[in-house]
């Protein structure tokens, strides 16, 4: 008999989390599914790892091709002990989300979502991160079934390219159906901080803190744009942050202090 798929499950936004309830249901039709989530809400911890010498790893649910763990630890210690632990066998796929919250634009830099994918795409793993445009809680995924199916059985089957994960982001739900997939580049944006403060009783300031998320970019050609046009963005993400092209504009440093 042909063994199924091994697909590693996680995300950010906690094990009881809606979308992660979707995503792992989806998976289910498709393969062996290991979910390993996080204990907390873990959004916007980027690629953090935990470094105390212990963490906590509970066994929530089990039946033929289905494990689910719960862990106190970040999204990319999920997938760490995720392979290195819990599984047997390497996974063919991980797949994090669905991200309750948009992860367009330099929302990536952030995302423990995708930093899930990346932890895993930097150990050769075929890795998909998906988020939804919606951050409620009670968020409608149910439009996205056949096309997070579809998109997970294109890279079991033809994988991709090394060093490659996809950071996908979805519209939200409208009475108008998805037009379809756009492949784009990440948009520019910047998050906004508004603090106010106020003295503590115990000395010093208290910050409270609200932000607000800005584009700075109106090309057609990007995540955002794709979004707000009701098509799904499917943006190619590396890990690699060289930037190559500025090798020779910044190469006069080469010569700061060089011996004679």
């Amino acid at each position: 008999m042909e063994q199924k798929p091994l697909i590693l499950v996680t995300n950010d936004d906690g094990y009881q989390a809606k979308g992660l309830g979707k995503l792992v249901e989806l998976m289910r039709s498709i393969g062996e599914v290991l979910v390993v989530s996080t204990e907390e809400v873990m959004s916007a911890k980027g690629h953090s790892v935990t470094t105390a010498p212990s963490m906590k790893v509970s066994l929530m649910e089990i039946s033929p091709g289905y494990k689910k763990f719960v862990c106190n630890g970040t999204p990319v210690d999920c997938v760490k002990i995720g392979y290195q632990w819990l599984s047997d066998r390497k996974p063919d796929i991980v797949v994090s989300g669905i991200n309750h919250g948009t992860n367009a634009s330099t929302n990536v830099i952030y995302s423990g979502t995708m930093a899930a994918a990346i932890e895993a795409c930097m150990d050769g793993i075929n890795a998909v991160g998906f988020s939804l445009d919606s951050y409620e809680s009670d968020a409608d995924f149910d439009h996205l079934d056949d096309y997070i199916i579809a998109i997970t059985k294109d890279v079991l089957e033809n994988g991709l390219p090394e060093g490659i994960c996809l950071n996908v982001n979805f519209p939200q739900r409208s009475e108008e159906p998805i037009k379809g997939i756009k492949i784009c580049r990440q948009a520019k944006g910047k998050w906004i901080e508004k603090f106010t403060g106020c003295q503590s009783e115990q000395g010093g300031t208290c910050l409270w803190q609200g932000a607000e998320f800005v584009y700075e970019d109106e090309g057609d050609d990007t995540d955002f744009s794709a979004m707000k046009n009701n098509y799904i963005s499917i943006v190619p993400t590396q890990f690699d942050l060289t930037a190559r092209q500025y090798f020779g504009e910044i190469g006069r440093f080469e010569h700061i202090m060089k011996k004679k």
